[in-house]
């Protein structure tokens, strides 16, 4: 089946000439090549990452979500006087329009399809606020045939005082490369429900047919059951203010969320691209599982803590940086 012509979401900027950054990596420490940290604007970088031949398996984008409001990183430190405070920006969400961001959007999902290896797949993280743009963005950009999943995932927070239902869940967009090429994908499994247990026990089920190929009933084996194919809607807790993988970076996600995806899209060995790393959750669950990976972000606060979570599990990252060609490269490598 082929794709039918795609379904355009139009906003007033969309055909303005916007160019690509034209740039340059270049290395700032050198470190383990395994996990790759860029320092600079990711659109600029992933183009760069592009014409140097790199080819992902998995791109996870987590981007800002258009909330209008600037977001702070709060570090929290005990002294004999108690606890002390200490606010620094972490990033800006502030946009002139929905057009600004949906432009954003646009450019760098192009850019980081064209990343992607024919057998690999990217994931964007959106809020239900914009998962419905994003959704017709990328069935534009993929082909409506490569998209592959939608994952909520389900959370609890504290209640908010409002007239409307709680939001409690965000949205995980998931499209593949190319549909007719066998796809990087690994079938998890969540335990069986107690129901389940109580009536077939711990054993594979398996179906009983009779002649025609018709089921009448189910048994099981002797052989233990995995358990439940992993569906797409996903409970999976925030990271709490008492967690020991808390960095105090708004927006963090935890690492048992992006644990499911880089064992389920990816295999040891594979390459990860993180062009939104905020608080590096995404190069610290790589670096347990033997993935490799890069992180890109412009704040440099983000920066620090990704590294600082990169070096507590023994792994000291290259630093390299997107250099704008209208910028000089940095002269000298400092060698960690």
């Amino acid at each position: 089946m082929r794709d039918a012509p795609p379904v355009r979401l139009e906003w007033p900027s969309r055909n303005r000439l916007r160019p690509e950054p034209a740039g340059r990596l270049t290395l700032v420490r050198r470190g383990v090549s395994a996990s790759r940290v860029i320092e600079g604007d990711n659109l600029g970088a992933m183009a760069a990452l592009r014409d140097q031949g790199a080819r992902v398996m998995l791109a996870y984008l987590d981007p800002p979500f258009f909330t209008g409001r600037e977001h702070v990183h709060v570090e929290r430190r005990r002294t004999k006087a108690g606890v002390v405070r200490r606010v620094t920006p972490a990033f800006d969400d502030r946009w002139e329009s929905l057009d600004d961001y949906l432009a954003a959007l646009w450019d760098r999902l192009c850019v980081a399809r064209d990343l992607l290896a024919p057998e690999g797949c990217l994931v964007l993280h959106v809020d239900p606020k914009t998962s419905h743009y994003a959704k017709v963005l990328c069935d534009e950009i993929f082909g409506s045939r490569c998209f592959a999943s939608e994952i909520i995932w389900r959370y609890r927070r504290w209640p908010a005082k409002t007239n409307n239902f709680q939001r409690v869940h965000d949205v995980l967009l998931r499209y593949v490369r190319d549909p007719d090429r066998p796809q990087r994908f690994r079938q998890l499994y969540e335990p069986l429900a107690e129901s389940t247990r109580a009536t077939w026990g711990s054993g594979r089920q398996r179906a009983v047919v009779d002649e025609q190929g018709r089921r009448r009933r189910s048994s099981t084996t002797a052989e233990p059951s995995p358990g439940t194919p992993l569906g797409d809607v996903w409970d999976i807790s925030i990271v709490a203010p008492v967690a020991r993988e808390r960095t105090g970076y708004p927006t963090q996600k935890p690492e048992a969320l992006l644990e499911r995806l880089v064992e389920a899209c990816t295999e040891p060995g594979d390459l990860v691209l993180d062009p939104y790393c905020g608080s590096g959750t995404t190069l610290a669950v790589c670096a347990r599982l033997a993935r490799d990976v890069i992180g890109i972000d412009q704040s440099p606060r983000a920066l620090e803590i990704t590294r600082e979570r990169l070096r507590a599990l023994g792994r000291a990252p290259q630093e390299e940086r997107f250099s704008p060609a209208s910028e000089r490269a940095p002269k000298r490598v400092r060698v960690a």
